[in-house]
């Protein structure tokens, strides 16, 4: 007797084919979703293959990640005075007057203004409001009143500094002073050694080419002086002011976040910095003229500053590193940058990663941008403002701007600033043919890491204070302890000891620095640099900065170099005169 044949469950043989349909229409959505994802065709460089770029960049970080750091509600800005900080009307000595002349563009010259301040508190002195550059480079005509609100900068430091707007008068005309030059970086006690001296017998001193003579190396007092100066005391006037943050409203009108680029991809930077970016013989005959204005500049080799991460990036490479880092093609981009060499040509890679690119030309109107046009520094203050009030920060070179956004951004709350690790990311975009998307936006986030703009990625002792302004940032204790400012120590977290409200980064006094009365001194002997303007021999003084004969390559080194390392250190010197 035979079995029955069984029967086939009628249910199952109904779902197969829907199974099927499921898995189909599952298919078709994750390829669809690659496919919106992923960058479009048209925006890919020549160097990296379709295939490479089959998948979205697919980061890891949230959007918290993307526009901040988890860790920075830990931390702020702290920039008060301790209980041992005279007041400026005790500490300030009669008959004893600073002038000072600032040097190069806008960032440039707010160092100086920054530095004066604190060599004026070094000497006891009162400050006359600093001569801006009108000669250099740029050319701009303002004033310090024309850029920064005088009123305030003298009102908010007065319990530091006295200021006063003009220079002090005798018998009813203005004093002349005694003008001479000092060397880069000099410390509190170079000042004491070389210009107090020459303080008290002249009464007024004028220290001429103002850029960075001021130490790194100071006291918490003096450092937080510094901070005072930068980040409260320098305000823009209301007519910048105001456009500035109209051009803000209006990024945040379009989108909830942007992100700010300092792109400095002019011919000038690109000239200096000896680099070639392919375009052939008609580039190097272009940039290799602009670079005969500075005779000091020694042969490059493009190739050694590509791997030593000296050549600022590409547009198209900036923005491969920002959609590496996960920033979608929807986000808002305002371009600050003077003309970028090879034009819209070049833009276009940039342009084609993130469309929604926008600069002050272009989001302001003809009458609100035209009182501003024919003055850079003003110009460049309104970039600044803009790139001060942006979600991300962008910089792509590691000049006065670029550092003097850093710290800001550092002191009020480390906002999101990134800056392209150009050393370790010169690898990648060379090999990125080679390489999957999923793989080479893996290595970029790798190699980021502490070019974020993150609390406490700095190692001890590194980092110019500029950028990283360690006595003013603290860390926050638990809600529950006492509240900053007081001395008591408690225990962190981390289990480290320490006082409420102390500086959360490694502060370097004088007595840690090496013995020598300048940094850039190794001998202690002083002797490098003890340059006057003032003729011996006729008693008279040299005509300098009013000199018309004498400002046609302002740009140029100082005619008395610093000291006797002539190319290196005139070499320093322009990158920061030219990387502003």
């Amino acid at each position: 007797m035979g079995y029955p044949r069984r029967r086939a469950h009628p249910r199952r043989g109904a779902l197969l084919p829907a199974v099927a349909a499921l898995l189909l229409l599952f298919l078709a959505v994750s390829l669809l979703s690659i496919a919106i994802s992923a960058p479009p065709l048209a925006d890919r460089h020549p160097g990296i293959s379709r295939r490479s770029l089959r998948h979205p960049p697919m980061s890891r970080w949230t959007a918290r990640d993307l526009w901040g750091s988890e860790l920075a509600s830990n931390f702020y800005g702290c920039s008060h005075s301790s209980g041992k900080f005279l007041d400026s009307s005790v500490a300030t000595q009669p008959d004893r007057y600073l002038l000072i002349v600032t040097s190069g563009g806008l960032n440039q010259q707010r160092t100086g203004i920054v530095d004066a301040v604190v060599a004026a508190r070094i000497l006891n002195a009162t400050l006359v409001v600093p001569k801006l550059d009108q000669t250099s480079f740029w050319k701009d005509s303002s004033n310090f009143s024309e850029i920064f609100d005088i009123d305030w900068f003298i009102s908010f430091l007065a319990k530091d500094v006295k200021i006063i707007k003009e220079p002090p008068q005798k018998g009813g005309k203005a004093v002349r002073p005694y003008k001479m030059r000092i060397p880069r970086k000099c410390t509190p006690q170079c000042y004491l050694k070389r210009v107090l001296p020459a303080l008290l017998k002249k009464h007024a001193i004028r220290l001429t080419k103002y850029d960075y003579r001021l130490s790194n190396k100071l006291d918490t007092d003096l450092q937080k002086l510094r901070c005072r100066v930068n980040y409260h005391a320098l305000r823009f006037t209301d007519p910048i002011k105001e456009l500035g943050k109209r051009l803000i409203q209006r990024m945040r009108e379009k989108s909830r976040y942007f992100i700010a680029l300092h792109l400095r991809f002019e011919s000038d930077m690109l000239a200096f910095s000896g680099c070639y970016y392919g375009g052939g013989e008609k580039e190097r005959r272009d940039l290799g003229a602009i670079r005969k204005r500075w005779k000091t500049l020694h042969t490059s080799n493009p190739e050694k500053g590509r791997r030593q991460g000296r050549c600022p990036l590409t547009p198209e490479e900036v923005g491969l590193l920002l959609r590496a880092l996960g920033y979608g093609s929807d986000v808002h981009i305002y371009a600050a940058s003077g003309e970028i060499y090879g034009g819209e040509e070049t833009l276009a890679p940039l342009k084609a990663l993130f469309p929604n690119y926008h600069t002050k030309e272009s989001l302001s109107s003809k009458d609100e941008l035209t009182p501003f046009l024919a003055h850079s520094s003003r110009m460049a203050a309104i970039d600044f403002i803009v790139c001060d009030g942006s979600d991300a920060f962008v910089t792509n070179n590691n000049g006065n701007m670029a550092k003097i956004l850093a710290g800001r951004r550092r002191y009020f709350g480390h906002r999101r600033t990134i800056r392209p690790n150009a050393k370790q990311l010169y690898h990648l975009f060379t090999n990125r043919g080679n390489m999957s998307w999923d793989k080479f936006s893996s290595q970029v986030r790798k190699v980021q890491k502490g070019f974020m703009g993150d609390p406490m990625e700095v190692k001890p002792g590194r980092g110019e204070f500029h950028a990283y302004p360690a006595a003013c940032i603290c860390e926050k204790t638990d809600e529950n302890k006492s509240s900053p400012g007081s001395n008591q120590e408690i225990v962190n977290r981390t289990g480290i000891r320490k006082a409420i409200g102390e500086p959360a980064y490694p502060v370097y006094t004088d007595e840690e620095a090496d013995g020598s009365d300048t940094e850039d001194d190794p001998t202690g002997t002083g002797e490098e640099e003890m340059i006057t303007e003032e003729d011996p021999a006729a008693g008279e003084e040299m005509v300098t900065e009013d000199d018309p004969t004498a400002t046609e390559e302002v740009i140029d080194t100082e005619a008395e170099a610093d000291d006797d390392s002539s190319v290196r250190q005139e070499g320093s010197e322009l990158e920061e005169i030219l990387s502003d």
